[in-house]
């Protein structure tokens, strides 16, 4: 069995599970819908802001909203189908205003006789995609 130390540099355990335990807010609430409409719009100004900037892209921050309307941001995510260094810029803005900076990883792996690239956030190193790549270069949030 393989044992993973926590995978994040930025911040401790408890600030994640202190924002996961925060109560979602109702699909129906005003909160919901601005932090969908906020991941909505900064999904394509990330598509910009990366073919401008290239890995030196940043996106606004949300508005205040609580960390339950990260149902949200999940919601629109799941639904625009974004890349996957577009998604972890997102979602790494919204953590981060919301006390939980995470680092975004840039991996590649090598299958057959092409080699993939692939990003995600330093608390999602343990999963089982992620694990699959080789860490090349971690970004910092801004």
């Amino acid at each position: 069995m393989t044992v993973y130390a926590y995978p994040s540099r930025l911040h401790s355990p408890d600030e994640l599970r202190a924002y996961r335990r925060e109560q979602l807010v109702s699909r129906y609430n005003p909160a919901c819908a601005r932090a969908a409409m906020w991941a909505w719009t900064n999904v394509r100004r990330a598509s910009r802001a990366l073919a401008r900037d290239g890995i030196q892209a940043t996106i606004p921050p949300p508005p205040a909203l609580p960390a339950g309307a990260r149902r949200g941001v999940e919601a629109v995510l799941r639904r625009a189908s974004p890349t996957c260094l577009e998604r972890s810029l997102v979602l790494q803005t919204w953590l981060a205003a919301h006390g939980v900076p995470c680092e975004i990883i840039i991996g590649v792996a090598k299958e057959g006789a092409e080699v993939k690239a692939h990003a995600w956030l330093d608390i999602e190193a343990g999963d089982h995609v992620a694990r699959k790549y080789t860490e090349l270069h971690r970004l910092a949030p801004r």
